[in-house]
Formats: C-alpha cells, sequence, structure tokens
C-alpha cells in the first residue's frame, strides 16, 4: 500500500464523516486500542498463572462440572452412557 492509497483512503474517510468528527473519531479509536492492550496483557498475566500447576484448567473444570473425567495429558473423556455398546460390541440392554 502506497502513499497514493493512503491519500486516497484518507480523503473517503473525510467525505464519510466530515471535518469536525475526526478528533472525535480519533479519541474513540485510541480508548478503544487501550481497552483492546490492556485486556490482552491481562490474558497473558493469566495465561502465566495457569501455568503456574496451581489451579485446575478450566477445561478440565468445565468437564468435571458435566461429569466428565478428566485424563492427566489434559484431554476430558465424556461419561459412557447406558446405551453405549461395552467393549464386546453389544449395547447393554
Amino acid at each position: 500500500m502506497g502513499p497514493r492509497e493512503i491519500i486516497i483512503i484518507a480523503l473517503i474517510v473525510v467525505l464519510l464523516f466530515g471535518a469536525p468528527k475526526l478528533p472525535e473519531l480519533a479519541r474513540s479509536i485510541g480508548k478503544s486500542m487501550r481497552i483492546l492492550k490492556d485486556e490482552t496483557k491481562s490474558l497473558t498475566d493469566d495465561d502465566k498463572a495457569d501455568t503456574s500447576g496451581t489451579a485446575p484448567t478450566a477445561d478440565a473444570e468445565q468437564a468435571q462440572q458435566r461429569g466428565e473425567a478428566p485424563v492427566p495429558d489434559g484431554t476430558v473423556t465424556p461419561p459412557r452412557h447406558a446405551d453405549a455398546p461395552d467393549d464386546d460390541g453389544r449395547g447393554t440392554r
């Protein structure tokens, strides 16, 4: 994207929003960017805290609430239903 395209885009923005609304638009974009930056920083901080091994992962907690058994490698095994086939392929009914 060269300077010519940037100038064309800037002119289109001025025509669409008008010159008086541009400072307000820039402020709102700046606030949104700050909020996004803060949220991504807090997410990375949360990820670092979760990898310390002190708390179970959200997947494991949700699996426990659903009655599923978490496996040590982090995967979740769904519970067996009454009409599920046994190991020999026959159902329980």
